[in-house]
Order: C-alpha cells, then structure tokens, then sequence
C-alpha cells in the first residue's frame, strides 16, 4: 500500500450507533516511510503516540516507528464499556491512521503492535475519548506541521466562511468529477471543499436546495434536489460521499444532469435560479461544448472549478460568461479551500440578480405546451405544439437518439408552431425538446419522444422453376425504394461461405440465379435498398434438383462366380453409367464404366460371398446419387445324393448326381473308419458311379467326393459311410413297452440263414449277474421279467450261425420307477371319521396301503388295502378332534412306491368354555358352551379326596348342571363328556373346591343407625376414587316422566357413594341430545348432599340422539384438568339412552378405552344393543345393561353400582389389548420408554434390530430411569401381583448386584424390588412382610444361571401373600415361601437399573437391555392392597388346597393333588406316580375320559395320573368308555337329579313366580331372605356384615351369577342343600340380601335383585332352589344358621382372593387363581386379569417365543394352553374358553387329557361366554 492510498473498512454508520458500541470506521492512512537498519533481537514498540480530531466522529492516530526490522503493525481498538475489538495488519511504512464512526462521549483503549514475522513488540497503548481531546484543544491548540492539514483536514472554523445572507433562492447542483486520477485521499479534500461550500448557503427545502452528482465513465445521481430538507442532512451527506472511480467523461455528465437533475421529479424548481457547479482534475475524455451549451441554453448557470491537470481552456467552454467570475483553477486539492469564499460570493451574488431577472420577466416567460407528433415514417416525423405566451422570438426544436448519440436542433420562427424532423434513422426513438426563445431568455423545455418507423420491406418471396442448376425469383415491389439486393449462398457446411451478391433497380422485382449446384439447399434474401439504408430482410429456402439416378436394381442368374444386374435407365441426358461391387466385408472394390445401357453381368466373382453394388448416372454435371442394392453368391455346388450300394464283402459301388455341366472332373476319396491309409482316385466329370474294389470284408469305410470346375474352383466335399459285407441278421434293435418290471425287445431279421438269436441282458451299473434268453431263428420279439424297476439295463441280441455266430447288436432300456399316487385330498371330516381321497399314478398298480396314525395322542398305526381301482376310502372309528398322519403308497408286484403323506383332522366333539360358578359348600355347578351337534352330554363329578363319581346324562341343549349333597372344603374333577348319537367325546374337565365350613363371627348387638339426611354409601363403594362421568340421553324420544325416572337413578346411583370430590369421587353429567350440554363438570361439587342436589335440578332438554357427538364431548371437555381430572385415578363413563345413536360411537369409545376409560352402558327399550355392546368395556356381562323400560332401572340399579365402584376401587389401571381389558401397567409407557419419549429419558438408547416389531431399550450406567410411585402405585401394590421382564444382560454389566426393578421410599431406602446378582448369578425378591420385617427369598440354581447368558430371557416373579414363584422363558423354576407382604410407602419413586451400592436420589445403574421389550408388567389379584392382613389366615387354607405334594408331584399319597401340582415341571398329578409321565396334559383332563371305560378312569397313560391304574386307554376317555370297562357309565341315573335344574333355580327365584315352576321352588324363598348376598363372591361383606378383613367383595361377584337360564327344573328344591350356603343367611338378614347378591334380592323380592335378572326375582320366595344362588338357597333356611358360621370362613376363603369369582379387569382382580375362597395354593399364580375371552387374546404358540410377545398373559399359565407341556395349570383354576362362532376348531380340547389350542384362534371372532346371574338369567352377549 502507498504513501498515497487510503484502506478503509467501512460498515453502515447507523447499524455501528446500535451496535454496543463497538463498531467505527477505521482509515489507514500511510503517511511516512521509515528504514532503519535491521536490528537483532526483540522487536521495539512504536513510540509517541498522539491524537488529533479531524471530525466530530473521526480521531487521527499518529505515533513512531521504532528502531530495528519488523513487518508491520498491528492496530487494535477496543470500546472501553466493552464490545468487539476491531484489529487491522498495516504495512511498516504507515504511521498514521485515521479512525472514523466513533462515539464522542465513549472512551477507546488503543494498542499499536510491531511484528516481524513471528516476534512481536510490546504494545504502545492508550485511551482516548474524542470530547477529551477537543477539550485539550481548547486551551492548548496543537501546532500543525503537515501543511495539507493546515485547511483541508477539517471543516473551517464558523465565521471564518462567507455566508450567502441573501433571501433568494436557487437551485444548485454540484457535479463532481469521481475518477481514479483524483484518488481516495484528495477525495477526501474534495468532500471538505464541498461540506464549506455548502455551509455557505441558506439551505432547506423551501430554501436553497443542493443536489450532487458523480461521475467517472459513468455519471450517477447521489442525491437529487429534494433529496434532503435540511442543511446538516445535505452536510451530513456530503460527508458519507463514496468515492466512485474510474475515467473522466466530463460530456456525458453535463447531459446527464441536464436530464436527470433539473428535472420537476428531481427538485428542481420553476422560476427559480438554477445553478451548476463542475469539479474536475482532468480534461475530458469527450466533448463538453454540446452538453454544456445545452444546459446553458436551457437557463443553467454554469460554474466549473479545475484542479492540478484540469484543461483551463476546457472549463472556459463550460461556463456562463463571464470566465473570469464562473472558471476557477487550483494547482492542487490542498489548496480549493482558497477558492470557498470566492465561489460562494459570486454564486451568492448570481442568485440574487437571476431572482431578479426571472421577476422581471417571469410574466412574459413561458414554454410551450401540448407537444403532438404526427406523420411518422421511417425517416422522419412531424413535431407540433401551441405557442408559449409572451412575444416569442423563435422556437428551438432540439432531438438525438435516446440510445445516445449527438443532439441535433430545427429552429422556427417564433410564429410557427410545427416543424419536420427528416433524415432520422429508421425504427429509433428520439427525445425531442422544444424551447420557446425570448429576447432575454429562453423557457422551460416542452419535451416528449417518438420513435420511427421500420423501412418497409418486399414481400411476397417465391422461389420457382427450380432445375439442377437454377431456380428464378420474384417478389412484390416497395414503393420508394430505390433499388433491391439479393444475397444468395448454399446451406451445405463448407459452402455456406460462397456467397453472392446482386443488385438490381427499383423496377426489377423478379430475376433467374443460375450456375447452382445440384441437390443443394440455398437461402435466398432480399433488401428493399432506400439510398445506403437496407429494409429487413425477406428470406426464402429452396434446393436445386438432384441428377437422375437410375431406378429398380435387381440381380438375377447369381451363382457361385457370376450374376446379372438390371435396372431402368435415368434421365435421357445421361451420358453412361459406372457401376461399383464391393465385398460386403470390404476386402475388395471393383468398378466398371458402361454405355446408355440398362443390364450388366458380373464375373470372376468369389463364391458365397456378399457384394454391394452402386450404379452412379454420368451427367455433365457430375454423377448422381447411387442406386444401391446388394446379393450374395452361391457355394460351389457339390454333387448330390451320394451312395452306397452293392456292398460285398469286398467291394461296393458309390454313386451320385451331377449339378453343373462345367465340371471338369471328381476326385473320390475312400479311408476305413477304424484306421489305415486313405485311398483316392479321379474321375471323368461326366461320370455319376464308380465301384470301388479290393476292399476289406467287414469293414465301415468313409466315402468323400468332390468336383473340380473348368474354373478350378472346387466344391465342398461330401461324404458317406459305407460298410462292406459281413454276417449279421439282425437290423433296427428297438426296446419299448416299458413297465416296471419288464422290457420288450424287438429286431428285423436281415438274414435268415440265422438258426437262432441270443438275447442277454444285464445292469447299466453292472450290479447283477448277466442273464440270457435263447429264442428261434424265426422269431423277432422278446419280453424280459422281472427286472428291477427303475433300473437301466443293457440288452443285446447276438445270431447265430450254423458255422458260429454273427455281430451282436446293443441296445439301452430302462424300467418305469414305482410311482406314488399324487394329489391326497380330505373331504367328508366328522367326528369320527373322514375320507381321504388320491390320483392314481402313472404307473399300473396292483392296489394301495393305505396307514394312518394319530398325531396329537399316542397310538398304533393302523393300515387298509384297497384294489387298484380304488382312489378313495372312508376311514372310521378315529378320535375326535384328533390330526391323523396318513400315507397312502402304491403297491406294485415288486413292492410298494414312496408315501404320499398328508395331515387329516376329525372334527372336535367336546364341549368349550367348561367353568363353575355358585360354588358353595355343599354344591356347586358347572357351565360351558353348547357343541353344536351334540345331541346329549354325560356329567361325571369325582371327589379326588376319596374317589367318588357320581354322573349324570344330559340333553343336547343342557349348557350348565349342578351338583348338591358334596363335602364342603373338597377337590372334584368335574368332566363333560360330548355325545353324537352313538358317538361320545373325549372328557373336558376342571377342578373345583367346594368352600369349607365357615366361622360363626361374633355377634354384636346391632343398633340401627339414625335416619340419613341423604342416601348412606353402600359398602362396596367405600373404597371408590374416581373421576366418574354420566352421559343422559336428553332426546324426544325418553320423553318429561321417563326424564325424571333418569333423574331418580342417577340420584340412588350417585347416593350409593361414599365420599364426594378431590379426596374420593368426582361426579359430572352430560345430557344430549342433537348437542351434549355440561350439567356440571367433575369438581363442580365437593360434597354429596350439594351433589344430590344439582342432580335434581336438571330440566330436559330434548332433540335427536347423537352418542358419539356426547361421548366426544366427555373426552375434550369433561376428562381435562381443567375440567377437574386427576391422574392415576380411574376414568369412568356410564351411558345411558333408549334408542340407536344417529352417529357414529365404535371409533370414539374404542379410542377412550384404549386409552383406559371404562364405560358402562345401560339401554332402556330400543336401544340398539349390538351399539351398547361397542360402547362399552369387555366383558359386555359386566359392562352392558338392558331394561325393558325405565321402569326396570331398579332391576339393574344395584349390579351397576357394584360394578362401577368396583371399578372406581381399582388399585390397578386397566389397560387394552387386542380389544380387551387388563389390570396392569404398560411399564414402558409409565417410564416414558417409548419411541417419541424416550430420548428424554438419560442414559437410554434405543437398539435396532432386536425385534421386528417391538422396541428394545438399553439402559447405560449413567441411566436413572425412575418414576414416582404415586404415579404408578397411589395405593400402594396389591397383596397380590405378577412383575414380568424381557431382558438381557449384556457382556459390560457390572458383576456386582443391581436391581432390575424397586421402589424406594422418600429417604431413598428400598422397599421392594428383585434383584440380580451377575456375579453370582441369583436372583432375589424383598419386601417388608404384614409385621414389618424385612424378608428376602433367593433363587438360584442351574435354570436360574440361564438368565445371565444369551439373548433375551423373560422372567415372571409371580408374588401371592404366601409365595414368590419364578417363572422363566414360560417355565416355572422355582417357589419359595413368604408372609404377607405390608404395604408401601407412596412417597418415594420406583426406579428400574439401579446398582444395589447405589444410595440417594442420582444412582448408576447397570447397562443391560431392560425389561422393556415390552411385556405387561403388573397383574394385580382381586385381592385389596389393603387386605394383607386377611391374607395371613388366608395361607393356612391356602396349604390345603394345594394337597401337599401336589405342586411339586410330590408322590402325595393322593393323585388328585397330583393334578394341582403339575403345574410344577412333572405332572403334580404325581401322586399316581406312575401314569404322572404320561400325564403331560396340565389339568389331568385324561382323568375323566378314564372314567367314562373303567380303563378311562386312568385316562390316557398317566395323563392324569390319577388313576394310574388303567391308564393305558385312558388317552380317549371317549373311548375308553366304549371300548372298555364303560362300566362307569351306568353313573347315568344321576341325570335325573334336578341339579340341573337347580341352576335354573337361581333363576327361578329370578323370575317371578310366572315361572311357575320355579314358582314352586319359590316357596322356601323365605328362607332366602337370608340368602341376602347369595353370591358367595361377596358373602363376607353381606352376610351378618362380616370383619372387614374379608377379602374384597369384588372377589367373586359377578361372574357365577349367570346360570340361572334353565329356570324350569329351578322346582328342584333340592337345592336345599344349597341352602347351607344360606349360612350366610343365618345373619337373619335375609331380606337385605338383595343389595348385591343377585338372588339375595330375588329372594326378598322375587326378582334377582341383582341386576337385569331381577325382573323374575319376584318369584324370589322359589329363591329355595337358592340353589347355592344365593338368594335361592335362602329357602333352606335351616342351613341359614350355619351361615354363620360362614362369616368366619372369611378370613381364609378369601384370603387368595376367591378365584372362582370373576372379577373385573378394573378391579385388578386376579382370574383362573387358587381355589374358591381357600386360602392361595400353588396353583394360584397370580395373573393379570383376564375377561372371559382371555383365550382369544394370543396365540398360544406364539407364547413359547419371548421376543415376538410384548406382553405374556399371565393369566394363561393356569389355564389349558401350550403351557401345559412346560408346567400344569393350577387344579383350581376355571379356564374359561371362548367359544368361537360356530367353528369348533378355534379352540379346542383335544382328546383326554390334552389341551391343545389351534392358532386359528386369532382370525376368528370370538364371543364372551355369558354368565348366569342369580335370578338364572342369562346375559345377553
């Protein structure tokens, strides 16, 4: 950078002021050079540093440079408030700088820096501020040394400048020269003349207005007149005036402002003085006089100032007269501050007397106006205006080029008012101005522009008689034109440069172009010329004719050396023709010229070769285009038809046929085949035969010939094989008529001296000896057998002679293979047989063998034979229900083909959904889905205590029967057996414990509580907390009255409460209609009476029926925290309207369910009930209600408020999966491990590809994955529950203990949990029991090591309030004893992972991929958390249950334990030891086949072990019985036993009496009264209000009411007995009953009192059939006493948690568990809940593989299923199958004993099984 440059780096002012402060301007400016001798060592710093103001934002930084070598500076500035520091590098020749953009009032730190290379000096640093420096200056002027700062660093002081004081104003704009001559910094003086000149002048923007503009090659407008209103913005502007650059077209500019800046819509204005002021260094690179006599002309004034090399004589051409006060010239930019006052003086004085003059003359001044054009050509146009007032003189018509070039001008007298502008060039805009001239002035300009015309061009082009050589062209004539030029050139690349030109008058529009090129495209165009100026053009195309080629090439006579061409002459001026062939391969070119002629023939050709040909016409011209054509010749013929005849021993004669007359000869060949020398001889060529001689005898010999043409050229060879004689009778050997056992052989004889043939045969592989067959001279045929099939042999034939024997002759064959028959179809299944069906094969057969096996059961292959033209058969007498493996192989004389095998299955006779239900002490019954061909079922009850069977036969359409008169607190197999006419099914069995003989609780004096003031809270909704919402159909339709029956349900419903808001349940209603009204939201009310009260206060709306629009409404406006909702707490809906929905309700409620609301639907007359059905949850039994009327809501009105608050009580959240409800947790969910939350979990990572289709997370060891437990658990974990993990421990898991799963509580102390010990690979489970002791059970062992290797494992720890059992990869490992567990603590958090060292509320954890492939995490038993205590009783009962050895098959004494036991690996059954290893099925089910044939009894071996004895038939029960023993089957008489009936009892007390005959039954309803509760499932809260210790009334309630339908038989009063259960009724309360127990009610009012059922319940006084119903039983009164006892039952019963009892998913109720209401056995693994459907939720097959099941049901593993072969379900356990629509093989028990479960299930839909309530009733499904 030179002394001379300027750098600077700029950034917009404004944007630096907003900035911190920290942006400014910095300008280098070098100034001085300093060289000093290198010197070694540290860089020294620059010294003296100073400052200096140039502006009110710019300081000039000066210092020195220091001594020795350095390369540069380093400049850095820093705002002292903070902000950026602005650096730049500076050569080491500069020691000044100017900085710009500063704050005045801002202090800056400064650092200079010398560098060289890398070493740099210490800084010389500094602050300054510029208002310090300006102070200083004040009192101490510095002295300035540098003389170009004397004047021209800075503006001069104020009042030191003239100052233009007068009023007039003007007009000024500056022009200012920008090019690279004047440079950065001399600009910079440039813009310090300007900011002086400007100050000078009053300026505003009704003032003086000042514009600028810049130029250099370019002019350009920086500001335009009334671009500023005020002096310091105009200042202000002139101070940020970017240096342009570049050259100096001083000329261009002047016009340039003459029409931009003296413009109206630039400023300027009239009458007003206008003013131009030049500045320039240079002369002008173009011509100024123009330009600057126009803007004189037009009123300018003109100023112009020069500096250094500007031209004097230049600036004296520019300016107004005088020169001497409008040229101004300096020698240099330091010195144009001497010119300021000069200028502005004489500027100032020039306005004043212009103002004047404009005054004086203003009223006689004036422009012209209206500007018109008019008769525009191309030439030229006419230009028109109106006289400008006043006494013009003279007019000047001033126009040039807008494009540019220069200005030309017309001037008129002052009276005319139009002038012609000619000679313009064509199609051109021109700006035109017209000024009015007056004596003393001129006027404004009138301006406007017009743009010429195009010349008028020819049209019309035609290009005509075009020849070879020539064409003519024509077009219509221009007026005006003086002459026309045609240009003409060919198109053809290469040519296109041969262009020629002609010129012709103005009369001559048409003429010939000749001396063309044939066959070439031209381009011609012609100009209408007007003098030297050429019209656009007018162009045309055309190509000139070719020359003729000729036509119609054809070949003819081809042959091997010569063929004819032909074609049709060209044109008649052709002069010859010349003729090119050429191999196609190119190898060779001939050509040859000929006359006028049209045929020609080629010759001395190659043969089979092709040629090319082109024949070109010879003109004068040239040669035409070829005519091409191609052939190819032939191949030297060959003779043909060589043979061989007239063989000898010796000799034969060879002959052919001649094909060419010009053969000169053949030469013959002849060599034996087998080797020797050839032999050759030359022939005549107009021979055909020749015989050879002298030949060997027996000899096969080659024959060649080949013919030699008068050419020379040979012929292919050709050749034949001949043979000279021998002795051989034998010809065309031939082997056909294939069998699998034989082959034909046959021959001609050729020679009949032969006396006889020797036929042998042998193995292609040799394995056999060779055999022989002699056979007559006379006779050709053999047949050979037997011969392998499928067997390749070698058969020759050998004659022979008188003399010896002749050539052999050898031929291969090959035997057929043993084809199987093809295509086994199965038709015609029934239940104890089948048909099976098949193609024959290929092969003849000689009959089939058909075998057949079992597949499922153990049995012997059986097997049939049927004839060959049998292709299906009928097989008979197989079990039902069974796969059979069938073969059916094809029998042929040398044995039997390979099988064709398939798989068959009899239809499955047996009943479905077998289970118990109104289990009492002395009674109980059983109930299942009808089959639907059965036409009768045998019943067998076996006590597995002593032995005992009773039977009885049942009708087809019998679906349930009970039994009465058993010992209380006993185990019984109960089995059905499924029979088809003659046809009896295999036994389908379950366990069931009658209850034991309960406590007498003791008695209290009962005081009756004082007369409520509102409804009291029933007992089973003491533990309700929910958020509980009722949707009220508000339609026409219900109607005021039927309104206020609503209203008075809702009112018993909601009293039925305990407590009402926040703390217990929250109630809000919705009425609908067309649109759902809000009543009143969930936390409107906090108190019951206040509740009541806005319940009685809603008034009818009515409209039309919209469910799905209310439902919807609940969800968006109810279910919000807003509204009151609360999490963690259950979400229930109860429904209720009278007719079909007018939209849509499955999507929106099935979403609701999904995401765990419970609904409830109750439909009142036409409700439509498949739509009740879809709203609400699974099971419909529970959750779906319908009445008659809205009267009959009383009937429903007490089920409903039991299943609701049994709902409300859920510990546990229901959860939906594949369309049914569990209680559980989905754990990943919960802890936010899910694909779009769990990035927010630390420490996890998802880990692809584990699964296909569920997600795997790996937990780091920096992972704390926890959540707090009232979130989880708010109250607290139930007694009893199933913990489920899918995990692996990976190769980095710490070797130290972790826990895999925990709660903590507040003080982050642990509570529960199950840990993993990886170092010494156990497990172990703890917890603080009932009495807060800490205990903890650990397992290990072999299956348990397995965990801690390989991939994924899936662990169940399935805790009871007796037991911890572990269950891994489906296979129950161990079981270990514990007491009851207390409960937690919900203040503290749960956390997944975390090391057993760990403490505090940040714990590492342990990577490993957790248990979070999903599996479903809790199960919850029906039991309360808060029962624990009942549970320590409850396990003394449990013990019992389980038979001691029964779990583990311990040899118990007794097999019926055994059973229980298999759940354990061997069959429990084990007590019958011996049958237990046959005893593979689960529940032992084989038993009851056995039972039915004495051998049945042992059912299948050991299936059941029971029996042991007679096991080996057992697998059928079925048949068993038939075939065997049967002798159990005389059990029949039981059948008459009205048990059946009694079901139906429950019934009858249900109905009314009507049913007349329950009616009978009816009688001993009394004693019903005391039934109260019947159902046993809550008789601890009912009966004699039993310690609270019992186990949850949720326990068994529901589900056994059903049975009730066959009412008839209900007048069995027998069931009396039932009456025991009555005990309960011995609290005397019998007439309360009614509140829950479905026949407790009926009992009082003769309708069930539970629910729907009730409506018969009148007749409840037949309630004595209570038979066990409950409120039946009532009528035995004399058991009632003994209910009492029952009270103490309690404790144990319930304890386990009456599995009997269904219990509903909300109510985290554990399903299928241990025994009735016993205390937990082993069998009683608690499961998560399952509906009634729980079979159809998985495939069982799919339940062996852990990685494709996200969630196990653990309610599976007591239940028949694939389990079973891993471990048996537990005895007591009350599987419940679904029955599928009327298709048997969805589900299915297959033969005795072994449950088998057919994955078809999944494709079908399945129905819940309904269930009888009290009153016998069925509920509908």
């Amino acid at each position: 950078m030179g002394p001379a440059d300027t750098v600077c780096i700029e950034r917009k002012k404004m944007l630096c002021r907003y900035e911190i402060q920290s942006c400014f301007l910095l300008a280098f400016v070098a100034v001085t050079a300093f060289f000093i001798s290198d010197a070694q060592g540290q860089v020294s710093p620059p010294t003296r540093l100073r400052y200096n103001v140039v502006s009110p934002d710019s300081v000039q930084i000066s210092w020195k440079a220091p001594k020795g070598q350095f390369t540069g500076y380093k400049l850095l500035v820093t705002p002292s408030s903070g902000g950026k520091t602005n650096q730049l590098i500076l050569q080491n020749t500069a020691t000044k700088a100017i900085i710009q953009g500063l704050i005045p009032d801002q202090n800056y730190a400064l650092q200079i820096i010398a560098f060289n290379e890398d070493k740099e000096s210490k800084p010389a640093q500094g602050q300054f501020r510029i208002k310090d420096i300006e102070r200083r200056k004040e009192t101490n002027k510095p002295k300035v040394k540098d003389p170009e700062k004397t004047n021209a660093s800075k503006p001069a002081p104020e009042g030191s400048l003239f100052t233009c004081k007068t009023p007039a104003i003007a007009d000024i704009v500056i022009l200012v020269d920008g090019s690279w001559s004047i440079g950065r910094f001399n600009f910079r003086l440039v813009r310090l003349f300007l900011e002086n000149l400007v100050s000078a002048f009053n300026v505003g923007s009704e003032k003086t207005r000042v514009g600028l503009a810049q130029y250099s090659g370019d002019p350009r407008i920086e500001w335009h007149l009334n671009a500023y209103g005020t002096k310091d913005a105009v200042l202000d502007a002139v101070r940020n005036l970017p240096y342009k650059g570049g050259n100096t077209l001083t000329g261009l500019a002047l016009t340039y402002i003459l029409e931009n800046s003296f413009k109206p819509e630039a400023g300027a204005r009239p009458g007003v003085s206008k003013i131009g002021i030049l500045i320039t260094d240079g002369k002008s690179q173009d011509d100024v006089i123009p330009p600057a006599k126009n803007l004189r002309d037009a009123g300018i004034e003109l100023f112009a100032i020069g500096v250094k090399n500007a031209d004097i004589n230049e600036l004296k051409e520019i300016a107004s007269e005088p020169d001497s006060t409008h040229v101004y010239n300096v020698a240099d930019f330091n010195f144009m501050h001497t010119i300021v006052e000069g200028l502005t003086r004489t500027v100032c004085s020039r306005v004043e007397e212009q103002e004047k003059e404009i005054k004086g003359t203003i009223a006689s001044l004036g422009a012209p106006s209206d500007l018109v054009t008019s008769e525009v050509t191309a030439r030229g146009f006419r230009v028109s205006w109106t006289h400008a007032p006043g006494k013009v003189e003279k007019y000047r018509v001033v126009y040039y080029p807008t494009r540019g070039g220069p200005p030309e001008e017309v001037v008129v007298d002052g009276s005319v008012s139009t002038a012609v502008l000619k000679n313009l060039m064509s199609l051109t805009e021109y700006q035109i101005a017209v000024f009015a001239i007056y004596s003393n002035a001129a006027s404004e300009g009138l301006r406007g522009t017009e743009t010429t015309l195009a010349l008028p061009m020819a049209s019309d082009l035609q290009l005509y008689d075009v020849s070879q050589s020539s064409m003519r062209v024509k077009w219509n004539g221009v007026a005006g034109a003086t002459g026309y030029m045609i240009l003409y050139a060919p198109l053809t690349e290469g040519l296109a440069a041969d262009e020629k030109e002609i010129k012709i008058g103005e009369a001559s529009t048409d003429l010939e172009l000749d001396g063309l090129l044939p066959n070439t495209e031209y381009t011609v165009t012609v100009y209408a010329m007007f003098g030297e100026e050429a019209s656009d053009p007018l162009t045309g195309q055309e190509t000139t004719l070719p020359l003729s080629p000729p036509a119609n090439l054809r070949f003819s006579d081809v042959g091997h050396n010569s063929a004819k061409l032909t074609w049709d002459p060209a044109s008649k001026n052709v002069n010859g023709y010349r003729i090119m062939y050429v191999k196609t391969d190119g190898t060779e070119t001939n050509e040859v010229e000929v006359g006028r002629v049209s045929t020609h023939t080629l010759k001395s050709l190659a043969p089979l070769t092709e040629y090319t040909v082109a024949i070109f016409s010879l003109y004068d011209e040239g040669q035409s285009e070829p005519l091409t054509g191609s052939f190819t010749t032939k191949r030297v013929p060959a003779p043909q038809h060589l043979e061989i005849d007239e063989a000898s021993t010796d000799s034969f004669r060879v002959s052919w046929k001649p094909t060419s007359s010009n053969i000169a000869f053949y030469r013959l060949a002849w060599i034996p085949l087998d080797g020797g020398e050839s032999e050759e001889v030359v022939i005549n060529g107009d021979a055909d035969s020749h015989v050879i001689e002298g030949l060997l005898p027996d000899t096969e010999y080659e024959v060649s010939l080949l013919a030699v043409f008068d050419d020379e050229t040979e012929s292919e060879v050709v050749a034949v094989l001949g043979a000279t004689f021998f002795r051989t009778g034998i010809r065309n050997l031939v082997i056909d008529d294939e069998t699998t056992s034989s082959l034909r052989v046959t021959w001609d004889i050729s020679d009949y001296s032969v006396q006889q043939f020797r036929v042998t045969y042998l193995t292609a592989k040799g394995d056999r000896s060779e055999e022989a067959v002699m056979v007559p001279g006379r006779q050709n045929t053999l047949l050979l057998h037997p011969l392998l099939s499928d067997t390749e042999y070698k058969v020759t034939v050998t004659p022979i002679y008188a003399d010896g024997e002749g050539v052999s002759v050898s031929a291969p064959g090959k035997t057929l293979p043993l084809s199987a028959p093809r295509n086994l179809r199965v038709s015609d299944e029934w239940y104890n047989r089948l048909r099976i069906s098949w193609d024959a094969p290929p092969s003849t057969t000689m009959g089939y063998r058909v075998v057949y096996k079992p597949i499922n059961i153990p049995g012997p292959a059986l097997e049939t034979f049927v004839g060959d033209d049998i292709n299906t058969i009928l097989i008979l007498n197989l079990f039902s229900g069974t796969e059979y493996s069938v073969k059916v192989f094809a029998s042929y004389s040398t044995g039997f083909s390979d099988a064709l095998t398939g798989v068959a299955k009899t239809l499955y006779l047996g009943v479905t959904n077998l289970d118990s239900y109104q289990v009492r002490m002395t009674s109980l019954c059983a109930q299942w889905q009808l089959h639907r061909h059965a036409t009768a079922y045998r019943v067998v009850i076996e006590s597995l205590v002593d032995g005992r069977k009773r039977e009885v036969n049942l009708g087809g359409g019998t679906p349930r029967h009970c039994f009465f008169e058993l010992m209380p607190g006993t185990e019984y197999k109960i089995s059905v057996h499924t029979q088809l006419q003659e046809i009896e099914g295999p036994a389908v069995s379950i366990m069931e414990t009658t209850l034991p003989f309960p406590t007498q609780p003791p008695t209290t004096p009962s005081t009756p509580p004082p007369p409520p003031t509102i409804p009291p809270a029933k007992e089973v909704c003491k533990a309700a907390k929910a958020d509980l919402a009722f949707l009220v159909d508000g339609s026409w339709s219900i109607g005021d009255d039927n309104f206020n029956k609503i209203i008075s349900f809702l009112y018993s419903t909601v009293g039925a409460l305990d407590k009402i808001g926040p703390d217990g349940t929250q109630v809000a209603i919705i009425q609908f209609s067309d649109d759902p009204r809000t009543e009143f939201k969930l936390n409107a009310y906090k108190t019951k009476e206040t509740l009541l009260e806005a319940i009685q206060r809603i008034a009818y709306k009515g409209g039309n029926t919209k469910t799905g629009k209310a439902i919807k409404h609940a969800r968006e406006v109810l279910f919000t925290g807003e509204a009151g909702m609360r999490r963690g707490i259950p979400k229930v809906l109860v429904v209720i309207t009278d007719g079909r929905s007018q939209d849509d309700v499955n999507k929106v409620s099935r979403e609701m369910q999904l995401d765990g609301f419970s609904f409830f639907a109750i439909g009142v007359a036409d409700a439509d009930y498949s739509e009740l059905v879809n709203i609400g949850s699974k099971p419909s039994e529970r959750h779906v209600f319908f009445v008659d009327d809205f009267d009959a809501f009383t009937k429903i009105e007490d089920e409903l408020i039991t299943f609701v608050c049994e709902t409300a009580s859920a510990t546990c959240p229901l959860v939906v999966k594949d369309g049914n409800n569990f209680a559980g947790f989905k754990m990943m969910e919960m802890f936010g491990l899910v694909e779009k939350e769990f990035a927010a979990v630390e420490g996890v990572s998802m880990e692809p590809g584990t699964f296909n289709v569920y997600p795997c997370y790996r937990l780091h060891k920096d992972a704390l994955v926890s959540q707090p437990t009232k979130y989880l658990h708010p109250e607290g974990l139930p007694s009893d529950y199933t913990i489920t993990f899918l995990f692996r421990i990976l190769p980095d898991t710490p070797q130290e203990p972790f826990a895999l799963w925990e709660i903590l509580n507040e003080g982050y102390e642990p509570l529960v949990g199950v840990i993993l010990d990886n170092g010494g690979k156990t497990l172990t489970f703890f917890n603080y029991d009932y009495k807060g002791d800490f205990q903890t059970v650990t397992f290990e062992g072999p299956e348990i090591r397995k965990m801690f290797y390989g991939s994924f494992h899936k662990l169940h720890v399935v805790i009871s309030k007796t037991t911890a059992k572990i269950i891994i990869d489906c296979k129950q490992v161990s079981e270990k004893t514990i007491n009851a567990a207390g409960n937690i603590s919900s203040d503290g958090i749960e956390v997944l992972g975390r090391m057993v060292r760990s403490r505090g509320p940040r714990d590492n954890s342990a990577p490993r991929d957790e248990e979070n492939c999903p599996a479903l995490p809790h199960a919850c038993s029906c039991s309360e958390a808060n029962k624990g205590p009942l549970g320590p009783p409850g396990p003394p009962g449990g013990p019992g249950v389980r038979g001691a050895k029964g779990h583990r098959g311990d040899p118990g004494p007794k097999g019926p334990d055994g059973p229980r036991g298999e759940i354990g690996v061997p069959g429990p059954q084990g007590p019958p030891g011996p049958q237990g290893p046959s005893g593979l099925s689960i529940q032992g089910l084989p038993g009851p086949p056995g039972e039915k044939g004495e051998k049945g009894d042992l059912g299948f071996p050991g299936l059941q072990g029971v029996p042991g004895a007679s096991g080996s038939p057992g697998r059928d029960g079925a048949q068993g019985q038939r075939g065997l023993p049967g002798k159990d089957g005389p059990t029949g008489p039981q059948g008459p036993p009205g048990p059946m009936g009694i079901p139906g009892a429950p019934g009858v007390p249900g109905v009314t009496g009507s049913q007349g005959p329950q009616g009978d039954v009816g009688a001993p309803g009394p004693p019903g009264a005391k039934g109260e509760r019947g159902h046993m499932a809550r008789y601890n809260s009912i009966l004699n209000q039993i310690p609270s210790q019992s186990v949850s009334t949720r326990t068994i309630a529901g589900p056994p009411g059903e049975p009730g339908r066959p009412g008839a038989p209900g007048p069995q009063g027998e069931q009396g007995s039932p009456g025991m259960q009555g005990f309960p009724g011995s609290p005397g309360q019998p007439g309360r009953p009614g509140e829950r127990g479905l026949p407790g009610e009926k009992g009082e009012k003769g309708n069930p009192g539970v629910g729907t059922q009730g409506p018969r319940g009148p007749p409840g006084s037949t309630g004595p059939p209570g038979e066990s119903r409950t409120g039946s039983p009532g009528p035995p009164g004399s058991p009632g006493p003994r209910g009492p006892a029952g009270h103490m039952g309690p404790p144990g019963s319930q304890g386990p948690s009456g599995p009997p009892g269904y219990c509903d998913p909300s109510s985290c109720a554990g399903y299928g568990m241990g025994g009735g209401y016993g205390e937990p056995t082993d069998q009683d693994i608690p499961v998560v809940q399952l509906p009634h459907n729980s079979y159809q939720i998985y495939d069982p097959e799919d339940l062996y593989d852990g990685e494709q099941q996200p969630y196990i049901v653990h309610g599976s593993y007591p239940l028949p299923s694939p389990y079973s072969q891993s471990y048996p379900s537990p005895h007591l356990a009350q599987p419940e199958f679904t029955p599928v629509q009327e298709e048997m093989e969805a589900v299915e028990l297959r033969s005795p004993g072994i449950s088998h479960f057919a994955r078809r299930i999944a494709k079908r839909s399945a129905k819940t099984p309904a269930r009888t309530k009290a009153n016998g009733k069925k509920t509908s499904q």
